[in-house]
């Protein structure tokens, strides 16, 4: 099987086609990191502004939302919107199914912006839905060739995010200490981590230097398929046993899975390096430390977790999300540039990720930390979005 959405070498890039709308329904990750990243920088500038008293409500719950839902979910549905359709070899989006899903998206974060979380819920439910079925009637009725393997991962991530979502719709979560917990485990790290492990093992070797992490024979898919089987299995059951009171042993099992998954399934020997590729080590030690220091101050895991929430996920997005927009837009070598500036951006992922987890262990730099982190992580994700500006609307002439 072959991967035929990144087999990019140096081609010129040209600007969109007439049919642009057709263009961007091809390759919806161009809409959807772009107001990921967007959303990210709102999501982040509540904190400032409530602690400067220009905010008339405490933005933990939105700001929660949209930084998981508007950006996590965008880069989410932006990736899988693009590669799923190119792994199985069938139709790509439609721009009516471009339209519904970026309108899905945009409404899904405003209402959680208006405080509205019940209607962007919804929406998100919505979104994930109408995601799922575009890709499994794809996938069934028109694929040539199955999806590699560990894209289970994937699914298994976009489940996770539909169950934490409904259980807080329902309400059922309100009334139950550990559903409200298994409701947020969900949502808030199932719906990222899963797709951030089969993805990644398909996607960190090319970006490492080497070939796409797809199996080469019937035995090799096999056991990748097996590999991912047992690993969501396993990461769904640290959800329930941190929810349910095993905190510890939650916890546990998520690193080890995490680690050993990741281990087991990428040779981690560069054959071409970069500062982005430095970036990526950097993002998974930092997302891992995250996991594996929360249990043992349980009391402040939500600070703690943002070691994993933005050094991991949110730099993995942002540095995965450059891979894709590197090599859509004819420069695959320009990932793999040695900059002072990208490790500047990396350096900026890092610090924000550990300002904002400091307070777990020093309570009263709360409110500073918080505001230097908001600062940080916005000036990081508009940089970006600069750093990417005309690659957001440049293709690959191969393409």
């Amino acid at each position: 099987m072959s991967f035929p959405a990144c087999k990019h070498k140096k081609h010129k890039a040209k600007g969109p086609r007439k049919d642009g709308l057709r263009w961007l329904a091809a390759e919806p990750y161009r809409l959807f990191f772009a107001s990921g990243a967007v959303w990210s920088l709102i999501g982040v500038s509540l904190w400032p502004l409530f602690y400067g008293q220009h905010l008339s409500f405490f933005p933990n719950l939105v700001h929660a939302r949209l930084m998981i839902e508007a950006f996590g979910g965008a880069f989410v549905v932006g990736f899988l919107g693009t590669a799923g359709p190119r792994m199985a070899t069938a139709p790509k989006l439609t721009p009516a199914e471009l339209l519904w899903l970026f309108s899905l998206h945009q409404f899904s974060s405003i209402c959680h912006l208006r405080q509205q979380l019940a209607w962007g819920d919804a929406a998100f439910v919505a979104l994930l839905v109408s995601l799922l079925l575009c890709l499994v009637i794809r996938v069934v009725k028109f694929r040539k060739e199955a999806p590699p393997p560990q894209m289970l991962l994937a699914l298994t991530g976009l489940v996770c995010g539909l169950a934490g979502t409904v259980l807080h719709l329902s309400g059922v979560s309100l009334r139950d200490l550990p559903l409200y917990r298994l409701a947020n485990l969900l949502l808030y790290q199932g719906l990222l981590l899963p797709p951030v492990l089969g993805i990644g093992s398909f996607v960190f070797p090319r970006m490492l230097g080497g070939d796409f992490g797809e199996p080469k024979t019937v035995a090799q898919t096999r056991t990748k398929l097996i590999r991912a089987l047992a690993a969501a299995v396993l990461l769904v059951a640290s959800f329930f046993l941190e929810a349910f009171g095993q905190v510890a042993l939650g916890y546990g099992l998520r690193s080890v899975v995490a680690a050993g998954y990741l281990l087991l399934e990428v040779t981690w020997t560069p054959r071409q390096g970069g500062s982005l590729t430095t970036g990526l080590f950097w993002a998974l030690a930092v997302g891992w430390l995250g996991i594996v220091l929360a249990p043992f101050n349980y009391i402040q895991h939500i600070s703690i977790e943002h070691l994993l929430y933005i050094g991991g996920f949110g730099m993995l997005m942002l540095i995965v999300g450059s891979r894709v927009l590197f090599g859509h837009s004819g420069d695959l070598e320009g990932f793999f540039v040695k900059s002072k500036w990208v490790r500047f951006l990396v350096f900026l992922g890092v610090l924000a990720a550990t300002t904002r987890a400091t307070p777990a262990w020093v309570p009263s730099t709360m409110v500073s930390h918080h505001i230097y982190a908001s600062w940080t992580w916005g000036i990081l994700s508009l940089l970006w979005l600069l750093g990417h500006r005309k690659r957001f609307v440049k293709r690959d002439e191969e393409d």
